[in-house]
Order: C-alpha cells, then sequence, then structure tokens
C-alpha cells in the first residue's frame, strides 16, 4: 500500500532540519525501494525548506508511522506534524 507523508517543519527549526539532513539522506537511501519520491514542501520564496512530503510504499499504517518515527528528522524533533494518508497512483500509470 503507498502513503502520502506530509511533514510540517516547527517553526524556527531551519538549523536542526539542516544539521540532521545528510543522517536523513542516509535513510532515504537506504530505504530506496519504498520510497516512490521524496523531496522538501518550500516557503513562498520556493528557496526555505519547510517540510518533507514523500510517497511510500508500507504494509499497513503500523509499518509506515515506524518508517516515519525511525527518520532522522523525526528522532532530532524538526516536525510539528507529520501525516500519513493512504494513497494511490493514477499518472503517470505504473
Amino acid at each position: 500500500m503507498l502513503f502520502a507523508v506530509e511533514c510540517r517543519d516547527k517553526p524556527g527549526h531551519l538549523e536542526v532540519r539542516m544539521s540532521n539532513r545528510p543522517a536523513h539522506l542516509a535513510y532515504l537511501e537506504a530505504n530506496l525501494d519504498r520510497i516512490r519520491f521524496a523531496g522538501p514542501l518550500l516557503a513562498e520564496d520556493g528557496t526555505t525548506p519547510i517540510g518533507s512530503l514523500l510517497v511510500v510504499e508500507a504494509a499497513d499504517r503500523a509499518a509506515i508511522e515506524a518508517f516515519c518515527a525511525a527518520d532522522p528528522y523525526a528522532l532530532a524533533g524538526l516536525f510539528a506534524e507529520v501525516r500519513q494518508t493512504p494513497w494511490r497512483q493514477v499518472l503517470p500509470k505504473a
């Protein structure tokens, strides 16, 4: 099952994001077989990261929650909110 994962950073936590970015990217790289796409959400300036958006394959809600909880960004306390929503790909056709 696919899940859309939307994470919103706590205000004023850009340094937490930047200092944990290498570990976060390594975590995603180690799980590439499960990730359809991933990237930062940006502020209106088009540059400043304010969160993350991923589509991840997981067996069930417990599995996606465990995946999200183990992310170095989550472990560092970066996120104010994390939402995991079941998702179905329509386009491009898989």
